[in-house]
């Protein structure tokens, strides 16, 4: 129990303690905060009070709170993410052993707790690469038997987690408006034939996605091990993968997404660190050790994924009622993040402090669990109908996307803040 005022339902609780990168209008310069409650807790500020005087391990490296991002603090790894989670936790709690660093002092609350709701948020890590994975089974097999019926997944998927590198530059944090792209077309994305026409795209989609953020840097040629991965993780954020479908159709051959992608990607603005989810460990679709995978990739742990609930709710341009279609877990995914980090250095790329790994769309086993529309219309067949009254095969112009993610039950809840996207006009080109 905190002396905050925080809601048992509050996805920021003590139990989570995220940290992101936010800005107010009497703070304007971005700073590292974490979040608790209805509150975004300066911490730059806090470190200038001497608020950290008690957690001598981080007194050297206070620097890493007056960063306009967290990379810096990021790469202070695992062991100090942890005590720093920690101390703020007991900094907050109702019967805390610093009563002088915060809870005695309210004109310190008043000056670094900044109401959510006044809160301007930041991309949290300066994202120096960004590669999205297919991990997610039900959604590759549902995508699979739309284009080869007969033979939905490729040879190779259970054998690697497969990738494509992404557009680092254009990952927007959540609220940020989401232009239409334009791009190649054909006048039936699947299957059709004839000539290609310059277009807005017609068939544009959301993904629901968990992604996860690098603390820490391999060399140059030397892979990291599947059991080591874990310490490369400095936490997660939702993740919405925006996708031009009918670009993607016409373009994809050879070489995979490229103008179906790069135009937007959001995320959550707060990262939730891997200690707050260790109580929700589950295992994944199919065991780590299975055979069908080399070793290299075979994970000691079975509880290798987590148990996230995940929903998407859709609002149309003047509507006031959002409607939930689709709802979906973490826990439906064929690799974990450190099988693809295994993976992602076994060639020896090194990855760099701040690169951003996308999970891949992660739907369900069953109807109403899609985690995109050209799943759940079955590739434009079959529309849904919201709340409204309206329906949808793809995006309109002025829908409103919200991605949600909660861990836990009542009392205990683990949250990742709203992952939101609005969708505008294309430009004339």
């Amino acid at each position: 129990m905190s002396w905050l005022d925080i809601s048992p339902t509050s996805p920021f609780s003590l139990d989570n303690i995220p940290f992101g990168v936010c800005s107010a209008e009497h703070q304007p310069e971005p700073r590292v905060a974490v979040a608790i409650g209805d509150y975004a807790f300066n911490l730059c500020g806090f470190a200038d009070a001497n608020g950290f005087k008690h957690l001598p391990s981080i007194q050297p490296h206070l620097d890493v709170f007056r960063q306009s991002t967290l990379n810096a603090f990021a790469a202070l790894g695992r062991t100090i993410h942890r005590q720093v989670r920690q101390y703020l936790r007991e900094v907050f709690q109702k019967d805390t052993p610093y009563p002088d660093v915060l809870k005695d002092n309210k004109a310190l609350q008043d000056e670094l707790l900044v109401p959510l709701k006044y809160v301007r948020y930041h991309v949290p890590l300066k994202i120096g690469d960004y590669t999205d994975f297919y991990a997610g089974l039900n959604h590759a097999r549902n995508m699979g038997s739309l284009l080869r019926p007969s033979n939905p997944l490729m040879p190779n998927y259970k054998h690697l987690p497969v990738a494509y590198h992404g557009r680092a530059s254009s990952v927007v944090v959540s609220g940020t408006p989401i232009v239409r792209p334009r791009g190649q077309v054909l006048e039936k994305p699947f299957g059709g034939t004839g000539e290609p026409f310059l277009s807005p795209s017609r068939w544009l989609d959301f993904e629901l996605e968990l992604a996860a953020f690098v603390c820490r840097s391999n060399k140059l040629g030397q892979p990291v091990s599947v059991d080591e991965a874990d310490e490369y993780i400095f936490g997660f954020v939702l993740m919405n993968d925006w996708s031009a479908r009918d670009i993607q159709a016409w373009e994809y051959v050879p070489l995979g997404p490229f103008n179906a992608k790069n135009f937007a990607t959001t995320i959550s603005p707060w990262v939730v660190l891997p200690d707050a989810l260790e109580p929700f460990r589950t295992q994944a679709l199919e065991p780590a050790d299975r055979e069908s995978i080399l070793p290299y990739l075979r994970e000691k742990r079975a509880s290798n994924v987590y148990d996230i609930k995940l929903e998407v709710e859709l609002r149309p341009a003047g509507a006031t009622e959002k409607t939930r279609i689709t709802t979906s877990n973490a826990k439906n995914l064929l690799y974990s993040f450190p099988q693809m980090i295994a993976h992602h250095t076994i060639g020896g790329c090194n990855l760099q402090v701040g690169d951003l790994l996308g999970s891949g769309t992660i739907s369900g086993p069953e109807p109403g669990m899609e985690g995109s529309l050209v799943e759940k219309t079955k590739g434009g067949k079959e529309p849904i109908t919201l709340a409204d009254g309206s329906k949808r095969v793809f995006l309109m112009d002025g829908d409103e996307v919200t991605l949600r993610a909660i861990a836990g039950s009542e009392g205990a809840y683990v949250g990742f803040g709203d992952c939101v996207g609005t969708v505008l006009p294309a430009v004339d080109a």
